[in-house]
Parts: structure tokens; sequence; C-alpha cells
């Protein structure tokens, strides 16, 4: 059972040591094989020991990079949970042991440049650190661990993967007959005794560690089985390419398809004869990060992929996708796959080293001489244990029908970090986790996942100050508006679910990130783009992303974002009782405001240009301008009313469209927020499961930021939004536009808040209720009313 610490067991000892060798000899160690290869490696370790009456033993594992740890056959785990070359993870357990002989093992892994793009390997090694009477039988310190090679697991590169930027696990190959079976029971030959090496012995002299040793933040990842859904189709033609086949419509066995779905749903075996070919498609029915579980027997010169896609495309250029739901005619592309070369043993169990992604699942199966049995197919569900806590209803039922598929979109993108998608690249992005957790906040009272984004980002930042735009990641990325997007999460937590000493630990490093932008800004009182790729939306016509003048100009829009972010990090400091500071970031604010609105302002279209020609202007700069505070009257007024009816300006898409309704929301524009939640109400029909990275064609299925109209529901239908540092006081301001009724739930630090409500002919009837301890007022129609704790009825 994974166990979460309130402190760190495995901390460096800064203290002058009395006797140097008892002090080294009691530091936690890191073993190795005495001969061990250059990544991609697989290694497994054993340890065979006999205790002299049961015990409940506390032990804390890590790995470079990856683990799973077994007790006497079965997993106990796996880990370490993902962190950075600044925070190393280990996972602590509690093993409740009976009298006698056991057996720990792990397999340990480390793909090196093979490997995820957000996996950091350092110096490779397997430590376990036990705690009680029976440590040292157990610790990789001092007891007599063994390792070996484990052969028969190979890595390659899809083609073409980089040209997509597919950052994932490689194409994992298992061939069977040189896989040591039975490793995790102890069995087999040719183990040899470990080599350790104690990293942190030096600290006394202020010799840093190779690894940074932090005990998990996360609870165990959830793992459940699952059923690999409906067969869609099966054929016996052959193929070239495994990675690109056509769904021949003509080809389709559909007589197989009753005993293909048995196996699936009751495990009954399958026999595919030899010298055969099948290719068969799996449709989940919805979206699945997963590991892939076969047993196989016989089958001695077989070969069976697994493939995995979001949905099939079009045709083979991998192009466009078009109604998700389609099979027949379609080319499915897996560029995630794993391949099985069995040994022609019965009953062998495979399952891949990490998890997969997608809907759609397809099994290439080519057979030798010998048959092969299919004993079972099944998936083994994975990802953190994020679930919807709060409520929404509403008279409207295409908002109902956008809530699962935006509550899967964020779940599929939580794992030990957030990640942008879990097909293609599983990186934490400042810009797409900012949404993420945002969202969280309004549907789960668990917080771990975004303080551990917050704590990496801030652990990122370079020697100029700005935070990495992706991280954990094995090269540096930067993203300077991610930058500061990251204060933004900072301020969102603070503002969501307080904690002064931990908003107060991220001060240093906002004032830091601020600083460098303020190194960009020139005597005109104007931000020159910092060097980076200065990406803000997916805009067909803006060069990577980059809005007009982003590169190395004076971007109006770049120049709004730092002003939005200046008025946050004042509140913080306020927040945190630093006066001065706050002073300061209001003083630069005020000064920089004025000299944007004096530069970017176009007289003629009443609106804020992206450039300093004034030829350019989007719906992104005007959103930050409105956002920041620093406009007032007719500049506010001709600012607003132009975004909303000037058709020329460059359009938000998904991403950005979170800025766009935060817009809407202080413009109480709902008839605006509706029409551009056309592109979600869609999305069912379209056989969307999970909420897509851009507008069509869009290459990922499945991206967290566009769940963000999860978190508009609560926050700007129904209206609840905190109004002070950890959500001490709350505002509901609801703006339901054509709806009759909203209703729902939200989590509350200190309960849950509850609203339902009715409108019609401009009034607004209902209850609220408030957790104890909560106030705040009820906004509606330019009228107020005090709410406090408990239930209360509500009449404007």
């Amino acid at each position: 059972m994974k166990i979460l610490l309130d402190h760190n067991p495995l901390a460096p000892n800064n203290a002058a040591p009395t006797d140097f060798s008892v002090a080294y000899r009691a530091r936690p160690a890191w073993i190795t094989p005495r001969h061990s290869q250059l990544p991609p490696e697989v290694t497994a370790y054993r340890l065979r020991l006999a205790l002299p009456q049961a015990t409940m033993l506390r032990v804390h594992v890590s790995a470079d990079e990856r683990y799973v740890l077994y007790m006497d056959g079965q997993r106990v785990g796996r880990g370490p949970e993902r962190g950075s070359d600044r925070a190393w993870f280990y996972e602590t357990y509690d093993l409740d042991l009976a009298t006698g002989t056991h057996t720990l093992a792990a397999l340990v892994w480390r793909l090196g440049e093979v490997g995820p793009r957000a996996q950091i390997s350092l110096a490779g090694g397997f430590l376990l650190e036990a705690e009680g009477p029976y440590s040292e039988l157990v610790s990789t310190k001092s007891a007599a661990w063994e390792t070996k090679p484990v052969h028969g697991i190979d890595f390659s590169i899809p083609s073409g993967a980089r040209e997509i930027a597919w950052f994932v696990e490689p194409i994992q190959t298992t061939d069977s007959a040189a896989y040591p079976w039975g490793f995790e029971m102890g069995q087999g030959e040719n183990w040899e005794p470990a080599t350790a090496r104690r990293e942190d012995f030096a600290f006394p002299f202020g010799i840093q560690p190779v690894h940074t040793l932090q005990p998990a933040l996360l609870p165990a990842q959830m793992s459940a089985p699952r059923c690999a859904g409906r067969v869609r189709y099966v054929s016996a033609t052959a193929w070239s390419d495994p990675q690109s086949i056509v769904v021949d419509a003509e080809a389709n066995l559909s007589s197989e398809a009753v005993t293909w779905q048995s196996l699936l749903d009751e495990s009954i075996p399958l026999v595919i004869p030899a010298h055969t070919h099948r290719q068969v498609v799996l449709d989940l029915e919805q979206y699945v990060c997963a590991y892939p579980q076969v047993r196989l027997s016989g089958g001695s010169g077989s070969q069976i992929t697994i493939g995995w896609a979001e949905a099939l495309h079009m045709d083979g250029s991998g192009k466009t996708k078009g109604q998700r739901d389609e099979v027949a005619g379609r080319t499915f592309i897996a560029i995630c796959r794993d391949v099985i070369l069995p040994d022609g043993s019965a009953r062998r169990q495979f399952e891949p080293l990490w998890w997969r992604a997608g809907r759609f699942v397809e099994l290439l199966i080519e057979t030798g001489d010998q048959p092969l049995t299919i004993e079972s197919f099944g998936l083994l569900e994975t990802r953190y244990p994020l679930e919807m806590e709060s409520y929404f209803s509403s008279s409207d039922p295409r908002l109902d029908a956008v809530t699962p598929v935006a509550l899967r979109g964020l779940q599929m993108c939580a794992h030990e970090t957030y990640m942008d998608c879990p097909y293609y690249e599983q990186m934490m992005y400042v810009g797409d986790t900012r949404l993420e957790a945002l969202t969280t906040y309004a549907i789960s009272t668990d917080d771990r996942l975004p303080r551990k984004a917050i704590i990496l980002f801030e652990l990122s930042r370079l020697s100029h100050g700005l935070t990495q735009a992706r991280y954990p990641s094995r090269d540096v990325q930067v993203i300077p508006p991610f930058a500061l997007w990251w204060i933004g999460m900072v301020y969102d937590y603070a503002l969501w679910r307080g904690d002064r000493a931990f908003i107060a630990g991220m001060l240093p490093g906002v004032r830091s990130v601020l600083d460098g932008f303020l190194a960009h800004v020139r005597p005109e009182n104007l931000l020159q783009a910092p060097n980076g790729w200065n990406f803000t939306d997916w805009i067909a016509d803006w060069p990577l992303g980059v809005p007009p003048d982003g590169f190395n100009g004076f971007s109006g829009l770049l120049n709004w974002h730092l002003v939005y972010t200046l008025k946050l990090a004042a509140r913080l400091e306020e927040w945190a009782g630093e006066r001065l500071s706050a002073q300061r970031w209001q003083s630069w604010q005020d000064a920089l405001a004025a000299a944007t609105r004096d530069v970017f302002w176009d007289e003629q279209r009443g609106l804020f240009a992206d450039d300093r020609a004034h030829a350019r202007f989007s719906e992104h700069t005007q959103c930050l301008a409105l956002l920041s505070g620093a406009l007032e009257g007719e500049q506010y007024a001709r600012t607003a009313q132009n975004l909303l009816s000037d058709a020329s300006l460059t359009r938000t898409t998904i991403y950005f469209n979170h800025y766009l309704f935060e817009t809407y929301r202080l413009l109480e524009q709902p008839a605006a927020f509706f029409k551009r939640m056309g592109l979600w109400f869609d999305l069912p029909e379209q056989g969307f499961k999970t909420t897509p990275e851009q507008p069509e064609p869009s290459r990922s299925d499945c991206h967290g930021w566009g769940a963000h109209p999860l978190y508009h529901f609560f926050a700007t239908l129904l209206g609840i939004r905190p109004t002070s540092l950890g959500f001490n006081q709350v505002e509901i301001a609801p703006m339901p536009g054509h709806l009759k009724s909203l209703s729902g739930e939200m989590v509350h630090p200190r309960g849950r808040i509850e609203v339902d409500l009715h409108f019609e002919n401009e009034r607004v009837s209902g209850n609220v209720s408030l957790p104890a301890g909560l106030s705040g007022t009820f906004c509606y129609s330019k009228k107020t009313l005090t709410l406090r704790a408990g239930p209360q009825s509500i009449e404007l």
C-alpha cells in the first residue's frame, strides 16, 4: 500500500559526522549492475530474505528511470512518480509480511534518448530504504541484493515520429524466447551481486547528490481492469506496414466478430491457425489510457502487434480524421504500438512497461508454423484518480452533453503530472496546465496535482528568471508567455485554495519571472518580445502561433499580457503582506499600461492593435487589455463593444477561448459565450470522447486545455467564484442568458456550495446554501444580496 509522507526521511543529513565511516554506512544507497550497459537498458533486481517474525515493513523505493516493485511475485507498485533532476521522487509502501522467507524483486529500466521527452535520466540504478527492526535485511545499502540484465525487450522509434512532435514511450518489442520469465519470483539463473553507491554522504561538505530525493506527492495512480471494447472489424488480409493499414470494408470477416467479442467479454480462448493473418479493430467506445494485457499460448514464430489510435484517418496522409466513430474505409495509423514475439510456451502474460492511449486498438496477428491461442485480452486502465465531485445541470441539454467530454479530456491528461495530451507528447506545459488546474479546483477537493505542477515549474526556472515552458523535460524550452501564465497559476491557487505559507514560498519565483520580463522593457516603457517561442494560440496566419511582432518586436498582445500579470502579482504580494513589493508591481503596471494604451490604441477602430503599425487586430489583445483592469471610461466601453461586434478580428481558438470566456463574463455577455461554445456543442455528434487540441484538422483528439468549459459551467454560468484569498468569500453572479434554470453543487475547501436557480422575465428565484464559515454576495441584474452560511432563498 502506497503511503504519502509529510516529511522526508531520506533527506541528507547536514550535521558534521562524529564517525565518518558510520555516517557513510547509514546513508541510503543506490544499486546498479556491476557491468551496467548504456541505455536503453532493462534490469531485474532481487532480494531473498527470511523474517524471524511477522512485521509491517515500511520501505521507500525509487529508481532511475522507472521501476515495478514485486513482493513474492505480486506487484506492489510502480514508480517513481515523475519528477526532475531537482526533485527526484520516491514512493513509500507498507508491506505486511508473515514469518518466513520472502522475495523482493524489481524491474528497472532507463531508456535515455529513445525514452519519453518528459522522462529525466540521470545515473541509473535502484534504491530501497527500509525502516524498522529488519531494515538491514532489506535496504539496498546493506542487504545482499542481486541483479541481472533483462534480455528480450527492445525499443524503436516509429517512422515520422519526430515530425509530428511524438515524444512518448517508444515501440516495445518483447521476445518471449529471451525474456527472463519468473524473475518477479526471484527465479532464473545468472544473478550477480549488485554494486552500491551512496550519493549524499558528502552533503555536509556542500557536495550535492545526483538525485535530490523527495517523498512522492501524489496518491497511487488509478489501476482498474477494463474490457477492450467492441469488435468493429476483422480481416485476413496481409499488410506491408503495421503503422498504416487501410480498413477495407469488403475484406471484413463479420462472421468472426462474435468469436473475437467472446474473447474480450468472457476470456474465451481464440485459436489462430498456423500461417494466418488477422487484422482486428477494437472500439473502446471511450478514450482510455491503459496497459494492454494479453495472455498467449503456443504461437512460436508468430508476431502480434498492438496498435493504438485516437481515431482513424481519412487516408494514409494522416492529415484529417472526419467523423470519429467511423472505421470502414479509413486508415488505421498506429504510431503508438507494441510488438510481442511468442516462444510457444503456455499462458505467457504480456504487458508493456508504459501505458498507451486512444479510443481504438488494432491487433495485427501473423502466425508461423504453430497455431497461436489468445487466452485473454484486456486493459488495465490508469490515470490520476481525479473524479467529478461537483455537479452541474441546466435547461440546455447541450451543456449536459459537453460535460462528460470535457471531464474525460481532463482526466486523460492527468497522470503523475498534468499533460498536454496522452497520445503524442505526455508533457506538462504551463499554458495547458493553468487551465487544467483551474478546472480541477471547480470539480474536486483534491489539489495535490495542481500543487505539484506549481512546484515543478518553480524548480524549472532558468538563470534569466523565466520558468521553462514544459517540465519535466529532457530538453529546455522557453515560451515566455507561459512563464507569465505560471504566475497566473500561483494566483489561482491562492484565490481558490489559499495556504499562505505555500504562496509565500512561490513569491521569489514570481519576482524572478517578472524581473526577467522587465529586463526587456525599453525606455519607452514597452516590452520588447523576449527571446524564445512567444506562442500564444494556434492561429493559422500566426507563424508557429506567435502573434504579430512577437518574435523580436513590440507586440501589443505581449505587452497587455505583462500588464495583466503585474496586476495578479500585486494581489499576491498584498495577500502575503508584502506591501512594498505590491506597490512595485502596481507602479510597473501603471507605467506599462499607460505606454501600451498610447502606442497600440487605434482611435479609428476603437481597438488595440497587435502591432505598432496598427495593421493587425485580434480578440486576444482585446481580451487581455480588458482583463488587465487598466482600461476605463470610453476606451473600456469601445474596446468591449468592438470586441463583440468586429468580425474582422483574429479569433481565439480552443486554448485561448478560456480568456475570451473570462472576458465575456466580465462584460456580462452570455449570448456571445453560448455562440462560441458551438465548437464544444458539436463534439459529441462528431464522435469525440474528449476535447481536441484545436479546430479541425486537429492533430490531437485529447487535449486537457480544451476542458476549460467545465470550469466555466461553474464559475461563469452558475457564477460561483472566490473573491478573497483561499475562497474565504464567495460571489455568486449567474450568467444564464437563454437558460431557464441553472443548478449545481461546487466543492469548496469548507464543504459544498449549492445553487438552484430559475429565471423568468429578468427575474431569478431559487435557493443557495453555503458551507459553515463562508459568506459572500449574490449578484444579478445590477442588484446584490448578502449571503450567509447555510441555506437561503433568492428572489431578485
